[in-house]
C-alpha cells in the first residue's frame, strides 16, 4: 500500500514537472530568470559608447531593444548597418551597437565606420568583452531582441535585413 502511494506521488510530481515545462515553452516564457536564451531576462551591462556616455540596458526597461554585436571587419555586420539604422530611423526600437572593441585596430576604425554609414544609434564599446562573453556571443554580428519587460524574444546569429529586424519586433508581446 505505501509503495503505491509513494509510486503515486512520484507520478504526479513528474507529471507535474513536465506539464509545467511544456506549457513554459509553448507560451515562451522561458526561467523567467536572467540569462541569454530566448524567455529569460537579459542580463543587465553598463558600457561607455563611443561619445563617451554611459549606458546601461536597465535604463531602456519599458522600450522594445536590440542589442547587436559587431565589428568594423565584419562583412555581414557592413551589410547590416544600414538596415538597422532604417529601423533605427522608422521603427519605435532602441539599438544598443556594442562594438567588440578587443577585435578592432582602434578607435579611431570605430569612428570612421560609424560616420561612412551614418549611423545615429548609440555604440556601446565592449572593451573587455565582458558583455559579449555574458551573451556568449561566438559569431557576428548576433543580435538580440529584448521586449519592454526586459525579456529576450528573439536571437538572430548572423546578419538580419530591415524586413526581417520588423517582423520580429512586430511578433513581440
Amino acid at each position: 500500500m505505501k509503495k503505491t502511494v509513494l509510486i503515486l506521488i512520484i507520478a504526479a510530481m513528474l507529471g507535474w514537472a513536465i506539464y509545467d515545462f511544456v506549457l513554459s515553452k509553448e507560451n515562451g516564457l522561458g526561467s523567467g530568470e536572467v540569462g541569454n536564451t530566448e524567455g529569460d531576462i537579459a542580463p543587465d551591462f553598463e558600457l561607455t559608447t563611443l561619445d563617451g556616455e554611459n549606458v546601461r540596458l536597465s535604463d531602456y526597461r519599458g522600450k522594445r531593444v536590440m542589442i547587436n554585436f559587431w565589428a568594423t571587419w565584419c562583412p555581414p555586420c557592413r551589410a547590416e548597418m544600414p538596415d538597422m539604422q532604417k529601423l533605427y530611423e522608422k521603427e519605435d526600437v532602441v539599438i544598443l551597437a556594442v562594438n567588440l572593441r578587443s577585435t578592432e585596430k582602434n578607435d579611431e576604425v570605430v569612428i570612421d565606420f560609424v560616420k561612412e554609414y551614418g549611423l545615429s544609434f548609440p555604440i556601446p564599446m565592449d572593451v573587455e568583452n565582458e558583455v559579449a562573453s555574458m551573451f556568449e556571443v561566438n559569431a557576428y554580428p548576433t543580435s538580440y531582441l529584448i521586449d519592454s519587460e526586459g525579456r529576450i524574444q528573439h536571437k538572430a546569429i548572423g546578419a538580419m535585413n530591415y524586413d526581417k529586424m520588423v517582423q520580429e519586433f512586430e511578433n513581440m508581446n
